[in-house]
């Protein structure tokens, strides 16, 4: 019996988990947590993935977001140039352009886009709440269409941001660390996905540039 025990035991650690509760602000005033871009821009980075059971597989990330619309799209190519998958989400819904091995299996076009989307675009919906969370960290609250919940998290002393992304029952599925270096969120990416297969990302930042203006004012854009 221990074998099964084992084998489900994160199963039912999965299912402890919980949304924080969160002491609200009262009369201690806040800004938000912002870090996203707020133009458009293009981003390149060097991308390090981890599965269980897998070796670690390296890949360049190119990502084009557009915050007005919320249009993002994005590319991943090995480091010789080969293009792997591209796509692009936006009010015209998603579209995948190319998607080889193993970009092309069941839904790691959506979660992909879904991943780009938490780390480089505000929280959709509405402001649920700001206040501290228990361990003292100053966090803005959200909710979507779909119930589910986004903190982000402003880790103290430091200027690093934390999104967390909880499902409507307030499991957490996805985390996601920017370190702060100069004012620019994005020099350093960790992710961690949660979910039945879990995974986890590592984005080290190799060019940016502002879409609108011209390649000599690509920095600091947050």
């Amino acid at each position: 019996m221990k074998k099964p025990f084992l084998f489900l035991l994160p199963v039912f650690l999965l299912a402890c988990q919980s949304l924080p509760a969160m002491n609200p602000a009262g009369q201690e005033r806040f800004a938000c947590p912002s870090p996203f871009p707020k133009e458009p821009s293009r981003w390149v980075h060097s991308i390090e993935s981890r599965m269980p059971g897998h070796q670690r597989s390296s890949v360049i990330g190119i990502t084009a977001i557009e915050p007005a619309t919320q249009t993002v799209s994005c590319a991943v190519m090995t480091p010789e140039g080969v293009v792997l998958f591209e796509a692009e989400d936006g009010p015209q819904g998603l579209q995948v352009k190319r998607a080889l091995p193993p970009f092309d299996l069941s839904d790691v076009a959506k979660n992909m886009i879904a991943d780009i989307r938490m780390i480089f675009l505000a929280p959709p919906g509405a402001l649920e709440g700001k206040g501290f969370l228990p361990n003292g960290a100053a966090a803005c609250r959200y909710r979507d269409e779909k119930g589910e919940w986004t903190d982000v998290v402003r880790e103290g002393p430091t200027d690093n941001v934390q999104i967390r992304r909880y499902s409507p029952a307030g499991v957490l599925k996805r985390q996601v660390r920017l370190r702060d270096k100069k004012k620019n969120f994005y020099q350093r990416v960790e992710l961690q996905a949660d979910e039945i297969y879990p995974y986890s990302l590592e984005m080290k930042l190799l060019d940016v540039r502002l879409l609108n203006k011209p390649p000599k004012h690509s920095k600091n854009i947050n």
